[in-house]
C-alpha cells in the first residue's frame, strides 16, 4: 500500500514563472510592452492627438516605434501630432526606454516601499543585468542618472533653442529632444531630423553626449562613480568602455573617409569644420540613437553596409540602446582569437569567460542574425523597393536605431507589420525571445561525446 501511494502521490510542478499568473519574466515583459503599445495606439487615435485624421496602422506603428525607442516614422511627428500627441509619444519613449517594470520599481523606491523577488527577477530580465543581487542597486543608479541627464540636456538645449523659438516652445523642443536622445529613440520634431543643425557645435555636443550616456549602460555608470584605477574596474565596464571607444573612432573615421566629398551628404557642407562635426554626429548616432544630420538616402553603398553592421551591434547592456550589445561582440572576438591560438579558455583582461556566457553570446548573435535574415527576406519578397534600402530598414528596426533611407512610408501594411515585429523583438531582446520559445529541459543525463566534422 505504501509503495502504491508513493508511486501515485500528486506531484506539484516546479514554479518556473516567478509569478502568480503562470508567466515567465520574459513573457510578462512582452505582455507589458504590448499593453503599453495598445494604450499608446488608443491615445494617439484620439481626435485631439493629431492635427489630421491618421489611420489605425499609422497609430500602432508610431506607438510601437516609440515604445521600442526606435524612431522609425510613417507620419511626421512635428506636424502630424498636436502637443498632446507629442506628449503621448514622449511618455511612450520614456516608459519604453527604461522599461515599465523599472518605472514601477522607481516609484516604489521613491515611496519607500519594498520590492518583492518577482519584481526583482523581472527587472533582471528587463535590464539584461548580470546579477540578480545588483538589480536594486542598479535601479537606484538609474533614478539618479535619468533625472540628472535629461534635466541637464533640457537646460543645455533650451539655452540654444529658446532665443530662437521663444520660452514655451523652446523649452518643449529641448525637453522632447533631450528625452528622445537619452533614451536612444531618435524621434525629432523636424522632418529632416537634426540636419538643419549639422554645423551647430552645441547640438553636436549635447545630443551625442545624451545618447552616449544612455547607451553605454547604467551598470557602467554605476561603476564609474567610484574612483578606482582601471585594473580594478569590472570586466564589463572595461569591455564596454574600450569597445565603445573603438567603435566610435571607427564609425566616425569611416563616415569622414567615405562621405567627405559626397555632394549628397558631407560634401554639401562648406568647410572642413562643419563636415567634421557632421561626421562625428552621424558616426556616433549610427549604433543607437537614430538621429541624422545628413541625408541617409544619399549615403555611399559602402557606408550603408558599415552602418548596418554598427546598428546590429548596438550599445551596452542595461542601457536604452538595442542591438546584440558591444560586450557580446567583444566576447565573440575574444573567443575567436582563443580558438586561433588553440586555447581552451577565453581570456579577457586576465580573467576567463564562463562557458555559459560564451554560449549565451553565440545564441544571441545567431538568433539575431536569423531574425534579421527572415525579416529582410520577407521585405524583399513583398516590397518593390531596392534590396539595400530594405536590408538597411530591417537592420535599423532590429537594432532599434531608427535610421531610414526613406522607404518607411513606402511600405505596404505587411511590410510595416514586419518592421513592427523586428522593432518589438529588438527591444525585448532576441535571447529573451529564445527563452520564451524554448521548452525547459528536465533531463539530467550526460550523453557520450561525438565527433562532428566542422569547417
Amino acid at each position: 500500500m505504501k509503495r502504491w501511494l508513493a508511486r501515485h502521490r500528486p506531484r506539484i510542478p516546479l514554479d518556473r514563472s516567478y509569478g502568480t499568473v503562470g508567466l515567465s519574466p520574459p513573457v510578462t515583459l512582452a505582455v507589458l510592452f504590448l499593453a503599453l503599445i495598445v494604450v499608446g495606439t488608443l491615445l494617439l487615435k484620439l481626435p485631439f492627438a493629431a492635427t489630421h485624421a491618421i489611420g489605425w496602422l499609422d497609430a500602432v506603428f508610431t506607438a510601437t516605434s516609440a515604445v521600442t525607442v526606435t524612431g522609425l516614422t510613417v507620419v511626421d511627428t512635428g506636424t502630424a501630432f498636436t502637443t498632446f500627441g507629442q506628449v503621448v509619444i514622449l511618455l511612450l519613449i520614456q516608459f519604453g526606454g527604461l522599461g515599465i517594470v523599472t518605472f514601477a520599481v522607481m516609484v516604489y523606491l521613491l515611496l519607500g516601499e519594498r520590492v518583492g523577488l518577482r519584481q526583482q527577477v523581472m527587472l533582471y530580465q528587463d535590464l539584461n543585468s548580470t546579477s540578480l543581487g545588483d538589480v536594486m542597486r542598479l535601479v537606484r543608479v538609474i533614478v539618479v542618472v535619468v533625472v540628472v541627464a535629461e534635466l541637464a540636456g533640457t537646460v543645455l538645449l533650451a539655452v540654444r533653442w529658446v532665443p530662437d523659438m521663444g520660452l514655451a516652445h523652446g523649452l518643449w523642443v529641448a525637453l522632447f529632444h533631450a528625452v528622445s536622445a537619452f533614451n536612444n529613440a531618435g524621434f525629432s520634431l523636424w522632418s529632416d531630423s537634426l540636419a538643419r543643425w549639422a554645423g551647430d557645435p552645441a547640438i553636436n555636443v549635447v545630443v551625442p553626449a545624451l545618447f552616449i550616456v544612455g547607451g553605454i549602460g547604467f551598470s557602467v555608470i554605476g561603476d564609474l562613480r567610484h574612483r578606482e584605477p582601471w585594473r580594478r574596474r569590472t570586466i564589463h565596464t572595461r569591455l564596454m568602455l574600450l569597445g565603445t571607444l573603438v567603435l566610435i573612432a571607427w564609425s566616425v573615421a569611416v563616415t569622414a573617409a567615405l562621405e567627405w566629398n559626397n555632394p549628397g551628404t558631407l560634401g554639401a557642407l562648406h568647410g572642413w569644420w562643419p563636415r567634421l562635426q557632421a561626421a562625428w554626429f552621424q558616426g556616433v548616432t549610427t549604433r543607437t540613437a537614430g538621429f541624422s544630420s545628413v541625408d541617409i538616402s544619399r549615403l555611399e553603398p559602402d557606408t550603408v553596409l558599415t552602418y548596418m553592421s554598427l546598428m546590429f551591434i548596438g550599445g551596452g547592456s542595461t542601457s536604452t540602446a538595442g542591438g546584440i550589445k558591444v560586450t557580446s561582440l567583444v566576447i565573440l572576438l575574444a573567443a575567436t582569437w582563443s580558438f586561433l591560438r588553440r586555447r581552451r579558455e577565453v581570456i579577457v583582461f586576465g580573467r576567463s569567460v564562463r562557458q555559459e556566457d560564451i554560449l549565451r553570446v553565440l545564441a544571441l548573435v545567431f538568433i539575431g542574425l536569423l531574425l534579421l535574415m527572415i525579416g529582410t527576406f520577407l521585405l524583399v519578397l513583398t516590397q518593390p523597393l531596392p534590396f539595400l534600402d530594405l536590408a538597411f530598414e530591417a537592420t535599423s528596426a532590429f537594432g532599434t536605431v531608427g535610421l531610414s533611407r526613406g522607404v518607411t512610408t513606402a511600405l505596404d501594411p505587411f511590410g510595416r507589420l514586419v518592421i513592427m515585429i523586428l522593432m518589438f523583438v529588438g527591444r525585448l531582446g532576441p535571447l529573451a525571445l529564445g527563452f520564451m520559445l524554448a521548452t525547459p529541459s528536465r533531463s539530467r543525463l550526460r550523453y557520450p561525446s561525438g565527433v562532428v566534422q566542422l569547417g
